[in-house]
């Protein structure tokens, strides 16, 4: 993690922090458009790491909507977990159509923006949760994090 932090140091970045092992970077700019800074963090980590990595940058206040987002029904939640899937860009129709058909008894997908809320169950009978080709179906890099983590992260810098 201390590759990541000074990467994001060295590309001007100030107040740098990593969160957990999983490549969660806060840091602070001035700058307003994000779209610019991922090409940037890209371009920097391709560098410092050796290899591509695709960056989705999100706001405090972004991060904060998506805790507060209930996309699936109180009742639904109480025995599945909900994940976000972190998108560069919103889907298209394509994509979210392919998206949408992997709902099953197991998988409910809410697409919002450029986040996807994932509502995972417990296979029935068994401890192991669902899993889905997600690879095969979004065109596009992605990321997953648990609403935990992203609880997490709200909460450490409010």
């Amino acid at each position: 993690m201390s590759v990541l932090r000074q990467t994001f140091e060295s590309l001007g970045f100030f107040g740098v922090r990593t969160f957990l092992g999983s490549g969660n970077v806060v840091f602070e700019t001035r700058a307003k458009d994000v779209a610019p800074l991922e090409k940037t963090i890209e371009s920097g980590l391709r560098q410092a790491l050796g290899y591509s990595v695709p960056v989705f940058i999100r706001t405090h206040a972004q991060l904060r909507e998506i805790v507060a987002s209930e996309p699936f029904d109180k009742s639904l939640v109480l025995d599945a977990d909900v994940n976000i899937i972190f998108l560069a860009h919103n889907l298209d129709q394509k994509d979210r159509a392919k998206l949408m058909a992997l709902t099953t008894g197991t998988d409910r997908f809410h697409v919002h923006g450029r986040e996807v809320y994932w509502w995972r169950r417990k296979k029935p009978g068994t401890s192991l949760f669902s899993t889905v080709p997600l690879a095969k179906v979004l065109s596009e890099p992605f990321t997953i994090r648990s609403t935990n983590t992203i609880r997490r992260l709200v909460a450490k810098w409010p």
